[in-house]
């Protein structure tokens, strides 16, 4: 299977990551309980060296670096330049942390550096998932821990499904794709994720199936509008070349469709979270 993840690498820059930029401060309050639940699960601890793989704009590596201490280090490595300046940027005056602009596939990671791996949904858009964590275990330490977290089921997460369809009732359903393909449902099966590890190299696997709240920020239809401008029904209207008409259509639907999760603390949204861990061998 190809390795090539220029595809991914054009999106990531030039697409969604200008949004996730715009967006950092609302996606980063979204997904902090999942990125709790990967350092739940992760033992990092004082003076590790820690691999973050798709960092993003750098919450992950941040709080990473909080843990193991000044005298640990975090390298975060992305295929999005555009969000790894904004990464950089919050990162400023930290000796502890460090960037790389890289496709994990490929990358040439120092032999035997880190003493982890973590990720928060940055291992789902490889292409030759396999071979990629293969060349991620190189630059891990024999017995290194790795912890990372994927979006379960479609069906099971209604921040991605009410806006879907939401999206179809006003413009029609696009080309159907393969869900093993590189996106954001690729390893929402846990065998084969386990699979994916286990010819990669790894051992000693765990995952389990976690329902969590998202915690979007903001009133019901600042909710509504974020979760219709990044992912795939940012990519619907794109394929229809909706108007903006059509977008706040679409938009108006989430927000009444989000009434259901409304609570007093705010907006939350059930989700179903896959967390994985692994080993590295320890010879």
């Amino acid at each position: 299977m190809s390795q090539d993840n220029s595809e991914q690498a054009s999106f990531w820059t030039a697409q969604a990551g200008q949004k996730w930029v715009e967006q950092q401060a609302l996606l980063d309050a979204l997904m902090q309980p999942v990125l709790d639940g990967v350092f739940a699960r992760a033992p990092l601890a004082a003076g590790h060296s820690v691999l973050d793989i798709g960092c993003g704009t750098g919450a992950s590596t941040l709080q990473a670096a909080d843990l193991v201490g000044n005298n640990g280090s975090v390298l975060g490595a992305d295929i999005s330049p555009t969000m790894l300046a904004l990464a950089e940027t919050r990162a400023a005056g930290r000796s502890a942390i460090s960037f790389a602009e890289a496709d994990a596939a490929q990358y040439a990671f120092d032999t035997q550096r880190f003493d982890h791996m973590i990720s928060r949904f940055g291992v789902m858009f490889f292409a030759d998932p396999a071979a990629a964590f293969a060349n991620i275990l190189k630059g891990l330490k024999p017995g290194a821990h790795v912890t990372f977290a994927c979006w379960g089921p479609f069906v099971n997460n209604p921040w991605f499904s009410m806006a879907v369809q939401a999206a179809k009732d006003v413009l029609g359903a696009p080309p159907s794709v393969d869900p093993d393909e590189p996106g954001p449902f690729a390893f929402r099966d846990i065998d084969r994720v386990q699979g994916i590890l286990k010819t990669a190299g790894f051992d000693r696997f765990e995952a389990d199936a976690a329902q969590i709240a998202l915690t979007p920020p903001g009133t019901r239809a600042q909710v509504a509008a974020m979760a219709t401008s990044i992912g795939p029904v940012a990519r619907t209207v794109d394929y229809f070349q909706g108007s903006a008409s059509d977008s706040a259509a679409i938009t108006a639907r989430v927000d009444e469709a989000l009434r259901d999760f409304e609570t007093p603390k705010g907006v939350r949204v059930p989700a179903q979270i896959n967390f994985f861990q692994a080993r590295r061998p320890d010879r």
